[in-house]
């Protein structure tokens, strides 16, 4: 237990809310999701589930005709043909994360990953008793990574590189030209590859490419997406696995040892979200993007601080290496003196330090007010 890490995103939304229990007016740019509802034509696709008795198990992958509309929807925008029973249904995106893990890596093994990245991607590969070799992202770059360098770092105990776009904390993506150039570097060698897409409806500049999109990739890659962001579905806990038929059948069987199944009304929600109007999800992506302009023109005018523009996402990862305080300090600063809740870059990992993460899924008002605030402070402290 001493090797699991941690999300630092809920422990800094617990001291917030502490903190607005005893009177304090907190900026809340911490968590990493939606501040929209559900939208309504999915929300009643629930409840009208739960009153037609969907309230009882279901497959462990889950429902067949979730499977169907899944297996639909990424055929179409990833171009390839996927059947349903090469999808597993889990609640929420990180069991993907944990079973491809537990699957796939044994003690010794290697684990190729971003950093800074998500930090449940570390935390699982120290888990197991594998080698975290990270792949640094760097702002020069626009925190793409260099496909050189990833070649460096494939060994011959390579099992499993994580590639993530658009990327978490970064808003960085990986091009169709870099994907490519990474299929070709790992070639035919026997290593899986975990592809985080759970922002891909969330990109805004380009399209979104998959490496399952890449002749001979899709046997060699786990697909993981879901419902949280792209349908602001956070609290019913529903994202999926796409993979190769006999993959798909152990990672039900970690379903089955673990959770027994997805809460079957949340499916039956799936199936209306995948299926129907996706006219909500396409305003939230553009209302993000706004947010985005507004937040990172914000920014930087503010001393000592400067942001790229992230691509896709909706987080923001300014350098504050200027201000001379370490991200940690820094974040506990903003956040004990004028209530600004951000994250520390080194929450998502070493190379993280010299930034911070702001999510901008908050209301364009917040977000003004939070730059205030921040500027307000550096203008007193530095």
């Amino acid at each position: 237990m001493s090797r699991l890490g941690t999300e630092t995103a809920f422990e800094v939304l617990v001291r917030a809310r502490a903190m607005e229990r005893q009177g304090r007016n907190i900026i809340h740019l911490e968590i990493g999701e939606p501040d929209m509802d559900t939208p309504a034509n999915v929300v009643d696709a629930g409840i009208d589930a739960l009153r037609k008795g969907f309230t009882h198990y279901s497959p462990a992958a889950g429902l067949p005709e979730l499977r169907e509309a899944i297996a639909a929807e990424v055929s179409n925008s990833r171009a390839i043909k996927v059947s349903p029973d090469e999808v597993v249904v889990v609640p929420g995106g990180k069991p993907i994360i944990f079973f491809t893990m537990l699957a796939l890596v044994e003690e010794g093994d290697e684990v190729i990953y971003p950093n800074p990245g998500f930090p449940i991607y570390e935390s699982m590969i120290n888990f197991l008793g594998a080698k975290a070799v990270s792949i640094p992202l760097r702002e020069e770059r626009d925190f793409r990574l260099d496909v050189n360098e990833l070649a460096s770092l494939i060994s011959d105990r390579t099992r499993l590189i994580i590639l993530n776009s658009p990327q978490n904390p970064t808003g960085g993506i990986i091009t169709k030209s870099d994907v490519q150039d990474i299929a070709a570097v790992i070639g035919d060698r026997d290593i899986m590859i975990l592809s985080d897409e759970i922002y891909s409806r969330l990109l805004f500049e380009g399209e979104p490419y998959s490496i399952a999109s890449v002749d001979g990739f899709k046997d060699r890659t786990i697909i993981l997406d879901g419902f949280s962001k792209t349908y602001s579905m956070t609290g019913w806990r529903m994202g999926y696995g796409v993979m190769r038929p006999d993959l798909a059948a152990q990672f039900a069987r970690l379903m089955t040892n673990s959770n027994s199944c997805t809460a079957t009304f949340t499916q039956m929600a799936g199936i209306e979200a995948v299926r129907g109007d996706q006219s909500e999800p396409e305003k939230m992506r553009q209302e993000f993007q706004r947010r985005r302009d507004v937040f990172v023109a914000g920014l930087n005018q503010i001393k000592e601080f400067s942001c790229r523009v992230p691509k896709g996402a909706f987080y923001t990862f300014p350098s504050v290496k200027q201000t001379g305080w370490p991200s940690k300090k820094l974040a506990d600063a903003l956040l004990d003196d004028v209530g600004v809740a951000g994250l520390s870059g080194t929450a998502f990992g070493a190379f993280g330090e010299g930034y911070m993460r702001f999510s901008i899924a908050n209301s364009i008002e917040h977000l003004q007010q939070a730059l205030d605030r921040i500027d307000q402070w550096t203008k007193k402290n530095l």
